[in-house]
């Protein structure tokens, strides 16, 4: 690191830093903030003139103005490659179960460990030979992963057509050993290796053609694929109350909907919450394999106790996860819970930054930011003709279970299928929750559409005749309604 990539903090305000630096620094890069022998992960979120202000990953008590600053140069970015499967991740993807057998029960701000153990061998088998003709995201070979082929793909970072020089034999390697070399359009050679790293916040888009959302994702819930159904590559929200049964819904839908990989993102959740999901997935067997469903589960762990910057980068972190196991031609369900602590966080960050609030205070980017991670879903046809796609499903929490507030209205105005959950049916013991009489959905099903708009006209019928006999009671109800009633 050389000095003109440092610089000193000058403003600190919760865990938004000012620094001033005469370094060429970029927007979203990622800086280390030196503080004895600790070094806080921040990224780079503003730049005015000189002046870098950066959202801290940590816990900033203790800093003072005047400490030193280094500049990495490089975005925050996700380790993609073999072994992440099973894994528990916090959200700048430091492995908790590691992370926990170096600290103890009390994590240390400033520790970043591997996400992916550069030690362990894995079997590798080549698929092309030297001289193929390849581009970004082409299949070289594969290694296995619990029940899946994990295809080592060419990095996305390059461009153009890309020439395979060398291609090593099958064999056992490690994340460290090079098991390829390309040769790109100017005659640059460049390693590959079992492990890429790829900047969060950035689609992958290594495919050849994205399509429009058409098959149903099957959930096994029949209200949801009878009714409201999700399209496989498709969005959805489940906005309620609290206590009304979202997480319990998202764990229902992993665990039955018909996906080969499943990516929980929690974020900003109640600790309780968060360490059930993790006492549970390990002991639930998977319906399809008989095998635990954490084998083809990565949880992504960011509690209401953890600093609020890290939200943002758990949920980008995850998509960027699921897209990359998109590309192997996998079908991948995202579950954001809840993305209305992710706007909250913004929120804070926002105010921090002094920028003008739009409604609630929330940022007036916030639809944007919303529409943004909802569009890295689809399904995509790969150079190979293999289809891959990325479902997304995020919860939202209200307050008070007013749907009208900014994050639920923004959510909606993007999301192909919404599962509106009522205080009234989960109340009832009614799960899931969902109220028919809100929910909606904008894929086809598999029911025909004239016979999905009876089932709506019969539930409307019904609740018409509730609220009737609420007042007038059952004696001064006609037959017909009392039929309907039932219904």
């Amino acid at each position: 690191m050389t000095e003109q990539r440092k610089g000193r903090i000058t403003k600190i305000i919760g865990n938004m830093v000012a620094a001033q630096t005469d370094a060429h620094i970029i927007q979203n890069e990622v800086a280390f903030i030196l503080h004895g022998k600790e070094r806080l992960k921040s990224e780079v979120i503003r730049i005015r003139g000189n002046l870098a202000e950066m959202q801290v990953f940590e816990n900033t008590s203790g800093l003072k103005i005047g400490e030193e600053v280094e500049f990495t140069g490089e975005l925050l970015s996700v380790d993609l490659g073999p072994g992440l499967l099973g894994q528990i991740f916090d959200g700048l993807q430091n492995p908790l179960p590691d992370l926990a057998k170096e600290c103890g029960f009390f994590l240390k701000r400033g520790v970043y460990l591997e996400a992916l153990s550069s030690e362990s061998k894995w079997e590798f088998t080549p698929l092309v030979k030297s001289g193929a003709r390849l581009r970004a995201g082409d299949r070289i070979g594969f290694v296995p992963e619990k029940i899946f082929k994990h295809y080592i793909m060419a990095p996305f970072h390059l461009a153009g057509h890309l020439e395979l020089t060398r291609i090593s034999p099958k064999g056992s390697y490690s994340l460290k050993e090079p098991i390829a070399q390309l040769k790109d359009e100017e005659g640059r050679f460049h390693d590959v290796f079992l492990k890429q790293t790829w900047p969060i916040k950035i689609p992958i888009q290594a495919y050849a053609e994205k399509l429009k959302p058409q098959e149903p994702l099957v959930t096994k819930m029949r209200l949801i694929d009878s009714l409201f159904p999700v399209a496989r590559g498709g969005t959805y929200c489940v906005p309620g109350p609290f206590g009304a049964g979202k997480t319990v819904l998202q764990q229902l839908t992993s665990r039955h909907a018909e996906v080969d990989i499943v990516i929980i993102a929690a974020c900003g959740e109640r600790a309780g919450e968060a360490v059930e999901t993790l006492k549970t997935f390990p002991e639930i067997i998977d319906p399809r394999t008989g095998k635990p469903l954490s084998e083809r589960t990565v949880i992504m762990c960011n509690t209401s106790s953890m600093p609020v910057a890290a939200r943002e980068s758990g949920v980008y972190t995850a998509v960027a996860i699921g897209e990359y196991y998109r590309q192997m031609g996998l079908n991948v369900l995202l579950l954001a819970d809840s993305t209305s602590r992710w706007a909250q966080a913004m929120r804070e960050m926002s105010g921090r930054l002094e920028e003008i609030p739009g409604e609630e205070a929330f940022p007036a980017y916030l639809e944007s930011r919303i529409a943004s991670f909802y569009e890295r879903a689809g399904i995509v046809r790969l150079r190979d003709a293999s289809i891959g796609s990325l479902t997304i499903g995020g919860t939202v929490s209200p307050a008070g279970g007013n749907f009208d507030e900014p994050v639920t209205q923004a959510t909606l105005k993007v999301v192909g299928a919404f599962h509106g959950l009522s205080r009234e049916r989960s109340d009832a013991r009614r799960y899931p929750a969902i109220d028919p009489l809100i929910s909606w959905s904008k894929y086809p099903g598999f029911i025909e559409e004239k016979q999905e708009d009876r089932g709506h006209q019969i539930l409307r019928k019904s609740y018409e005749a509730a609220q009737m006999m609420k007042v007038i009671g059952e004696e001064g109800t006609s037959l017909p309604d009392y039929i309907d009633y039932l219904k």
